[in-house]
């Protein structure tokens, strides 16, 4: 069996630090979720741990994919990248999942804040880090420049999938359960984009966002490398 190199192995032991800390906080918003069912008595924010199980998907994906042979990666990574594609806007759905906030007899509102933001934040880290992957799986294959414009794309496309989820109540296996529907829908965005004022105002000012807070964890990224050299 072959020795791993240094660098193999140090990439390898951040991936599982990374891995721990995400787990650990989806434990904690998990732990947020329950004491309130057992204190309320209501599942009022269960729905959470299903969302936060969506918006895990793409980075089991991309740990998967992190894992294959170059090789085996290559010859993936278009039909996982696809699939990869189609639930990572579960992802950063969670942000706003913030509109369910409100007064809850029996419940202090900061600790409602305090659940939803945490399972927010987890949703938005999933999210970066396996667009992290992506994004070199891409690189690997394609390039620098063609990696940049697969981030872009999956960021405002992704802030789209949000919107459909959102406002109009589509699923990611609509693309499978219901597919007519949502292929109108989308045409007619495009089509009519005059009469779509909200699906371009979140597409765009939510696209913005999720770029500007990739291009903040990655400058922070190279600015730990920096600091090690």
């Amino acid at each position: 069996m072959p020795s791993l190199s240094p660098a193999t192995s140090s990439a390898l032991r951040q991936r599982f630090g990374l891995v721990l800390i995400l787990a650990a906080s989806l434990a904690l918003s998990g732990v947020l979720i329950v004491f309130r069912v057992f204190w309320t008595h209501h599942i009022t924010f269960v729905f959470l741990i299903w969302n936060l199980f969506l918006a895990a998907i793409p980075m089991g994906l991309t740990l998967l994919l992190g894992l294959a042979e170059p090789a085996t990666r290559r010859r993936w990574l278009l039909p996982v990248g696809l699939l990869w594609l189609l639930f990572f806007p579960n992802a950063p759905y969670i942000l706003t999942d913030l509109l369910h906030l409100g007064e809850f007899p029996g419940v202090p509102r900061w600790y409602d804040l305090t659940l939803i933001l945490t399972a927010a934040w987890n949703g938005l880290m999933l999210g970066y880090a396996s667009l992290l992957d992506m994004q070199r799986f891409v690189e690997e294959r394609l390039g620098w420049a063609a990696g940049w414009m697969f981030s872009s794309a999956a960021l405002t496309l992704s802030a789209y999938g949000v919107y459909l989820g959102r406002f109009l109540r589509f699923n990611s296996w609509d693309i499978v359960t219901n597919p007519f529907s949502l292929a109108y829908d989308i045409l007619d965005t495009l089509l009519h984009p005059a009469h779509h004022p909200r699906a371009w105002g979140v597409t765009l000012l939510l696209g913005a966002f999720l770029l500007l807070g990739y291009l903040t964890v990655r400058a922070l990224g190279r600015l730990q490398l920096a600091d090690q050299q």
